[in-house]
């Protein structure tokens, strides 16, 4: 890989002598080069064509098959503020942006968002699902399979439609085995390129399946995309909910609303003898939303059919509408919506008088 990584420079060399001095970060790993270029934000023309060139060059390297570059540009504090219409473009007619986030992973929180997704899609709203968990995307397997988006006129992403929601993954780019070996500045490059460059279209609601933890992704995401609130998700084991509060307290800090906490895998039901068993504890996620005085927004049992339909990719809010567990998502997205509604009113209206 060193070799691979000495020839990507010196091929960058030969190329321009410029070059050289942009790259940020080189990582190469399954028989693909990820590359990361600081550019100037002001001149996104000029580094576009550097990115096609240095792709085609970089290309003909024997044993790669295939390369990723990536740009990212770090701002300047002396510089004015960015003009936020110019950073939430591909999103300016996205009403409401809902944040789905955990402090850790495995609490089933992609589960919990395409079925979220699903039931306010059911409401009757118009629904996105962004899958920003770049590391470790879900979404796709959740959908049953992986399609390949395609490109507008324009020149921008195209997002997937199922189940009556458009979505986005970096699991529709890549092979479900590829890892993402990649640093924070390429992440949050890629996440900023499925929010602008995605035509979303009009939406009522663009759910964010957020990747787990509280690190720089998720601060940066917090901070520059103008989300309308944050739902939790935890299960009620202890272990768990010191990392939900990490994420309340993260959200909290840059002044997102928490709409509230769901509890996962709150009670397991013997399917044989009926006898209830509180495998993760009991209650842990009502009890934490009450200590931090923030809304209980419903708890969704540890069952089989939950997991069966995820695992073949039909999302039992869509497979399963009438089940019980359907029912706990809806009365979710219900509680959602109108803490979304009442979030918004409370906002000062802009009156102009003629």
């Amino acid at each position: 890989m060193s070799d691979i990584k000495t020839l990507v420079i010196e091929r960058l060399n030969i190329l321009n002598p410029e070059y050289r001095d942009l790259i940020e970060d080189i990582v190469v790993a399954n028989k693909k080069i990820y590359l990361s270029l600081k550019t100037d934000k002001s001149q996104v023309d000029k580094f576009t064509k550097i990115k096609l060139q240095i792709e085609k060059e970089l290309i003909g390297i024997d044993g790669i098959d295939s390369v990723f570059v990536s740009l990212t540009s770090h701002s300047d504090s002396k510089k004015p503020a960015a003009d936020p219409k110019n950073i939430t473009k591909g999103i300016s007619e996205v009403k409401n942006i809902i944040s789905v986030a955990s402090g850790k992973g495995g609490v089933g929180k992609s589960t919990t968002s395409i079925n979220i997704a699903i039931a306010i899609n059911k409401l009757g709203f118009r629904v996105g699902l962004l899958d920003a968990d770049v590391y470790g995307p879900s979404i796709p397997k959740l959908i049953g399979g992986k399609q390949k988006p395609k490109i507008s006129k324009t020149g921008n992403i195209l997002p997937i439609k199922k189940y009556d929601i458009s979505l986005m993954s970096i699991g529709f780019l890549v092979s479900e085995d590829t890892p993402m070996i990649w640093r924070g500045p390429m992440v949050i490059t890629a996440v900023n390129q499925m929010l602008n460059d995605v035509e979303w279209g009009e939406l009522d609601f663009l759910i964010v399946d957020m990747p787990p933890g509280t690190g720089d992704v998720q601060l940066t995401m917090a901070q520059k995309v103008p989300m309308t609130g944050a739902v939790i998700i935890s299960t009620p084991q202890d272990l768990a909910l010191i990392d939900a509060r990490k994420g309340i307290e993260m959200f909290k800090k840059v002044n997102v609303p928490i709409l509230g906490i769901i509890e996962n895998m709150s009670i397991f039901i013997c399917p044989h003898c009926n006898k209830e068993s509180h495998i993760f504890g009991f209650e842990g996620a009502k009890i934490e939303a009450r200590n931090k005085n923030v809304d209980f927004l419903g708890d969704i049992p540890l069952e089989i059919d939950l997991r069966e339909s995820s695992d073949i990719g039909r999302p039992i809010m869509y497979s399963k509408s009438d089940s019980v567990v359907s029912k706990k998502f809806l009365d979710i997205a219900r509680s959602v919506v109108n803490k979304t509604m009442s979030t918004s009113k409370s906002k000062k209206p802009n009156i102009i008088i003629n």
